[in-house]
C-alpha cells in the first residue's frame, strides 16, 4: 500500500470513455486506477498498458462487484473516487412483432441491469467504502456516473437505453444532497454525446458525419473537472456553482449544466425533496 495515493475505481474502464478516464488518471503518477471490466484479455491489456489494475468484474452480478470492491479497500485502506461508467446499448428491438398465436419472448433486462441497476450497486458500495477513507485534503470522495444525453431527451430508437439513463441522472439528483451533507461524498454525472466507441459497430458509427461527434478528450476534461474542483464560477456576478449534484451534457466541444425542472408548484417541492 503506498499512502500517498489516491484510489479510483473505474467501471467499464478496459474500454471507451472508461478506459479514457483510466488512462488520464494513471498519467498523472498520483493515482492507483483499479479497472473494473467482465473482458478479462481486454482488461488485462489495459491495465499493462497504464500500469493499473485489473479486477475481472461483472457489475450485473453484485456478489461480483461487492467482491471487488472489498479487495481494493483491503489492498489499499481507502478509496476516493468511483467512475460508474458500464454500459451497454440496446441490442432487441423494442417494437419486434412476434407471432401472435403464442406469447411474446421474455423482456430483456441486460440493459437495465448494466446501465442502471449496476450503478444503483456501484454507488450503494462506494458510498460505504468512501465513508470509511480518511477525509483528509487530498481526497475528493466523489461518485462520477456516466449518464447519456439520452438520459434527459427522447430516444425511439433505443427506448429501454434511454429510460435506464433517464433513471441514472434522477438517480444521481436525488442521493447527491444527503451524501453531500451527511459524509462530503460529492455526486454527479455526465450525459455524453455521440462518442465513437466500441459499443456499436464501425457500420453504424460510419452512418454519422465527423462533426456528429463528441471528441473524447472532451469528455476526459469533464469527468476531470467535475473530480478535482469543488464548484465552479457561474457567469460575471461571482457565483460559484457546487459540483454536488450536477449532470453535465456533453455534446462536440461544448458542456452544459442541465438543471431539473421547476417544480410545478409550491406544494410537491418540499414533499418530494424531503430528505429520510
Amino acid at each position: 500500500m503506498d499512502s500517498t495515493k489516491q484510489i479510483a475505481i473505474i467501471t467499464g474502464g478496459a474500454s471507451g470513455i472508461g478506459f479514457a478516464v483510466c488512462e488520464a488518471l494513471a498519467s498523472r503518477g498520483d493515482w492507483i486506477v483499479n479497472i473494473f471490466d467482465r473482458n478479462a484479455e481486454r482488461g488485462q491489456e489495459a491495465a499493462q498498458k497504464i500500469n493499473a489494475v485489473f479486477h475481472a468484474v461483472d457489475v450485473a452480478d453484485y456478489s461480483s462487484l461487492e467482491g471487488a470492491f472489498k479487495d481494493v479497500f483491503k489492498a489499499n485502506k481507502r478509496l476516493d473516487f468511483v467512475f460508474a461508467n458500464a454500459g451497454i446499448v440496446d441490442d432487441t428491438s423494442f417494437y419486434a412483432v412476434h407471432d401472435a398465436a403464442s406469447d411474446p419472448p421474455p423482456f430483456p433486462t441486460g440493459v437495465i441491469d448494466i446501465n442502471l441497476t449496476s450503478v444503483l450497486s456501484t454507488s450503494y458500495l462506494a458510498q460505504h467504502y468512501l465513508r470509511q477513507t480518511p477525509r483528509d485534503d487530498i481526497s475528493p470522495r466523489s461518485i462520477i456516473v456516466t449518464s447519456s444525453c439520452g438520459g434527459i431527451y427522447a430516444a425511439p430508437s433505443s427506448p429501454v437505453y434511454a429510460a435506464a439513463k433517464h433513471g441514472a441522472v434522477g438517480w444521481t439528483r436525488s442521493i447527491a444532497g444527503p451524501l453531500w451533507r451527511r459524509d462530503g461524498i460529492r455526486v454527479n454525472a455526465i450525459l455524453p454525446g455521440t462518442v465513437r466507441t466500441n459499443l456499436l459497430p464501425d457500420q453504424i458509427w460510419d452512418m454519422f458525419p465527423a462533426q456528429f461527434y463528441t471528441p473524447m478528450q472532451k469528455i476526459v476534461d469533464t469527468v476531470l473537472m467535475l473530480l478535482d474542483n469543488d464548484s465552479v464560477k457561474a457567469g460575471d456576478a461571482g457565483r460559484y456553482t457546487p459540483f454536488v449534484g450536477q449532470t453535465v451534457e456533453v455534446n462536440c466541444d461544448k458542456h452544459y449544466f442541465r438543471k431539473q425542472d421547476e417544480y410545478c408548484d409550491g406544494i410537491i417541492g418540499p414533499i418530494i425533496s424531503t430528505e429520510p
